[in-house]
């Protein structure tokens, strides 16, 4: 999946260069500049607290290239996009070749509260079937907005789990087809699968790897008459943050994202640990013991590479631009964490644009009320038409 370098025509509609949008569907531009009661309840969100207005901490430039020169036109960053998408392939392994024409069978139907929950099952990985839940809205023809949800198994995000992680089914109320999937597969020690293409031979790290899954789910959605193309965001909680922000980092058909509370950065905090093999830190078993980095219980793979040369997820946050992201911060992503992100803003002003980057916060790492309604705020305002 290599990132062909977009016009300049590109980046100002952002279009993404494929399918035309028609008179009677509001661009993501013309959404975004149009005042909306969604947009104030979430407009302070995007606005970096005085406290940390141009601080962008020791995090190299993702405005500067490999050889040292620096970003200077919306045309050098096409350039330089290319090359952090190229380096990350390259390091975290190369996808599979996506699944654009997926073959879904509908396992069960269920009529829920002003929506159609169909029980499906998909191709996510070349090797491999998936199950989730299609949610689809009972109001009309119209094709409408939709975001896939991600988490440790879908059940949870259509309202059958721990509470206010139920993204799919309150996302389906308000008019968003949905889609609900989720695996344990990375972390449960008795199912070892979602790695490719098997457990001791991985060729791609898997949490990039769940990015292919969601790019794939990001095409059965796609192919359905009820959704429009064009806006398709992707949102998950903790484990699912992660896994959104991969996804919609790499995969740039994702219109927009909300990540909730994943660690959007490198950290030594036990929760933020991108260390553990079923992230970034991939080695053939046995595994290391689960927990912080010590020196009887050390890291290894592709994790220690980044760490030794300097990088950080905040190059994958510029890949994102001008796409809109809104960071859902809880313990694991507190408001400090607006000087990774003002990279990705620098970006954004290259480009010309603003109110692109956005978090909240919150004390405690689970969701609560106020910071979904952001969420869900978010979304209706950029993928809601008028």
């Amino acid at each position: 999946m290599r990132f062909p370098l977009l016009s300049l025509l590109c980046l100002a509609s952002l279009s993404f260069c494929s399918t035309p949008i028609t008179a009677q569907t509001p661009t993501l531009e013309s959404r975004i500049q149009s005042p909306s009661d969604s947009w104030d309840e979430i407009s302070e969100h995007f606005d970096v607290p005085e406290k940390y207005e141009d601080q962008r901490g020791e995090y190299r430039s993702p405005l500067q290239f490999n050889d040292g020169t620096s970003v200077k036109t919306p045309a050098d960053w096409a350039k330089r996009r290319e090359e952090i998408r190229t380096d990350w392939h390259e390091l975290m392994g190369e996808w599979p070749e996506v699944i654009t024409n997926p073959e879904v069978e509908i396992l069960e139907t269920t009529e829920r509260d002003g929506f159609t929950q169909h029980k499906i099952r998909f191709r996510w990985l070349p090797n491999q079937h998936t199950t989730g839940y299609l949610l689809i809205p009972d109001d009309g023809d119209t094709p409408k907005p939709a975001v896939v949800t991600v988490y440790y198994e879908p059940e949870t995000a259509i309202g059958e789990g721990k509470e206010l992680r139920d993204f799919a089914y309150q996302l389906a109320k308000r008019g968003f087809v949905t889609l609900s999937i989720g695996t344990t597969e990375t972390t449960n020690a008795r199912t070892y699968s979602l790695y490719y293409p098997r457990l001791n031979e991985a060729e791609v790290q898997p949490l990039s790897l769940l990015g292919y899954a969601a790019a794939n789910a990001w095409h059965v959605l796609a192919k359905r008459p009820e959704v429009d193309s064009e806006r398709i965001g992707i949102v998950g909680h903790s484990y699912g943050g992660k896994w959104a922000m991969f996804a919609s980092c790499l995969f740039d058909k994702f219109a927009c994202a909300a990540w909730s509370d994943p660690g959007i950065v490198f950290d030594d905090r036990p929760d933020v640990n991108y260390w553990e093999p079923w992230y970034l830190g991939y080695h053939p078993q046995p595994w290391r013991k689960r927990g912080i980095i010590t020196e009887d219980n050390p890291a290894q793979g592709l994790y220690l590479e980044l760490l030794e040369a300097g990088r950080d997820l905040h190059e994958l946050h510029a890949l994102m631009a001008p796409r809109p992201f809104l960071v859902s911060g809880g313990s694991e992503d507190p408001p400090h964490r607006w000087t990774p992100l003002n990279h990705t803003i620098e970006v954004n002003r290259v480009l010309g644009y603003e109110n692109r980057v956005g978090m909240t916060n919150r004390p405690d790492h689970s969701p609560n009320e106020e910071s979904n309604a952001a969420i869900y705020n978010f979304f209706e305002h950029f993928l809601q038409p008028e």
